[in-house]
């Protein structure tokens, strides 16, 4: 298969790239390659690429921001996928779209694939504004993935991996939120995972993120013992300590269900893609 993959200068898209690229033909696009809101572009892109699969990294991603600007939010992560969605109705090709746990309350203890979307925050509408339009494909038969994530680092300018580093450099003593809980994902991994997804054309909904769950607090901690710091210089917070525009979910936990049955295997545990990450840095 030929595969074409968006937002390819992203932390995920540059992963997905670097990995799907040792199996199959693989080409990736950004910014500078056009504004995927123009289905015109959308258009020129189909003809330029003619992919068999698309893998749909690009995103709007500024959770806070979303709040104030939620028609470029609902632009980016809505209508462009709507776009690209019927570009791969068009010419049959399979597609893939990378969601959040931000689709989801927070309120439950955890989240399996088939559970009722019903977003906090502005930018959580936006991605489940983009699921809606990637189902739809289901009635064309087109092969279709939604792959929710959460809590991503990996490469790439920043992440709570290097922002944690970077200020147990700059300071005595941290705090950092203990009562919002997630399960941290290295984009490597989950690259691996959409790879297999996409060779094995499984179709639906999947959960992939790394095994575990864990508080921010405790992420950071982990972080601090991964880099070689001392953990006793990080306190707990509760969220209130650190208001934001956006409403975060308390409980981010994205449970798989479904990844036995495509014959993927499981990502390892956060704890373990954190230290191949930090042994990168």
């Amino acid at each position: 298969m030929k595969l074409l993959v968006t937002g390819a200068a992203g932390m995920l898209g540059r992963a997905v790239v670097e990995c799907c690229s040792q199996e199959q033909t693989t080409v990736g696009v950004d910014l500078a390659d056009g504004d995927l809101t123009d289905p015109a572009v959308v258009d020129q892109l189909w003809r330029r690429h003619a992919p068999d699969w698309l893998v749909h990294c690009a995103a709007y991603t500024d959770v806070d921001g979303a709040e104030s600007a939620p028609e470029l939010a609902l632009a980016v992560n809505a209508e462009a996928t709507a776009h690209l969605a019927a570009a791969c109705r068009r010419t049959g090709a399979g597609m893939t779209y990378i969601s959040t746990d931000y689709v989801f309350t927070g309120d439950a203890d955890g989240y399996t694939e088939d559970a009722s979307r019903d977003p906090v925050n502005l930018y959580g509408q936006s991605k489940a504004r983009g699921e809606e339009a990637v189902e739809a494909l289901a009635e064309q038969t087109v092969p279709w993935q939604i792959v929710r994530t959460s809590w991503l680092f990996g490469a790439g300018p920043t992440n709570f991996v290097k922002t944690i580093r970077r200020l147990l450099s700059e300071r005595e003593r941290l705090q950092v939120v203990a009562d919002q809980r997630g399960c941290p994902t290295y984009a490597a991994d989950l690259a691996q995972l959409l790879c297999c997804l996409i060779r094995r054309r499984a179709t639906g909904k999947f959960h992939g993120t790394n095994r575990g769950v864990c508080s921010w607090f405790e992420f950071a901690q982990a972080i601090a013992v991964a880099s070689g710091a001392d953990p006793g210089r990080i306190d707990p917070c509760v969220t209130e300590a650190y208001p934001t525009p956006a409403r975060r979910p308390v409980c981010s936990v994205l449970r798989d269900t479904r990844l036995a049955a495509t014959g993927c295997q499981p990502l390892p545990s956060w704890q373990d893609g954190l230290r191949r990450y930090v042994a990168e840095l």
